[in-house]
């Protein structure tokens, strides 16, 4: 029955994200990724995943999964069927002494059955003034275990502004979903650098105040 109801369900969220955010997507070149993928992106809101998602083609959407924590998407019925079977997320268990599976190795569980990742390496949502909080080593691991993949970076502005900490009514403003270049892990790059020019290329995605803070680093 549930999965059933899942896919108008999926079609509704789609319609309806689109229609609050007037969501635009800029490709790279404006080209598509050729591979599977990561795509991974700065974090502010427990919608970034759905606008990622909404602005994907098709078929990239259809083999897509995202990534996100079990302690938010597990709370109520509700939440459990939107994170389950509306966009079979793969739900990570972020507390350390209760979860009984890696999370990487969840991840990479998805990845080996043919599904992309939506992916926010910072690990939490960032309430923070700073553009991107220190990245967890996810991302690194992902990489070396499967080459295969591309590594994509997305930037995802003004959905913070849309549905502000607190407010359960969304105010209609325009968002843009920016694709950057594809990069892979580089022969002998350990995670520390890694982990650096993936944050790096995040931030080059970014509006003017992030590129900012780029230069000033």
């Amino acid at each position: 029955m549930k999965s059933l109801i899942a896919k108008p369900v999926a079609v509704i969220v789609l319609l309806f994200a689109r229609a609050i955010t007037a969501v635009r997507p800029f490709w790279h070149e404006g080209r598509l990724p050729r591979r599977r993928s990561i795509f991974f992106a700065n974090h502010s809101s427990h919608g970034d995943f759905i606008l990622i998602w909404a602005v994907l083609p098709p078929r990239l959407r259809r083999r897509v999964r995202p990534v996100a924590g079990a302690d938010y998407w597990l709370k109520s019925k509700l939440r459990s069927f939107i994170g389950r079977d509306v966009f079979n997320a793969v739900l990570i268990d972020r507390n350390r002494d209760a979860r009984t599976m890696d999370p990487v190795e969840s991840m990479g569980e998805a990845m080996k059955e043919g599904s992309s990742l939506i992916l926010f390496p910072e690990g939490t949502r960032n309430q923070s003034d700073a553009s991107l909080q220190p990245f967890k080593s996810g991302l690194f691991h992902l990489a070396a275990l499967h080459p295969d993949f591309e590594l994509v970076p997305v930037w995802i502005a003004n959905l913070n502004r849309v549905m502000p900490k607190g407010e359960f009514v969304p105010i209609p403003l325009i968002c843009t979903v920016t694709f950057g270049e594809p990069m892979h892990l580089a022969d002998g790059e350990d995670k520390d650098m890694f982990l650096e020019r993936a944050r790096e290329a995040l931030l080059a995605l970014a509006p003017k105040k992030a590129a900012a803070e780029r230069i000033e680093e």
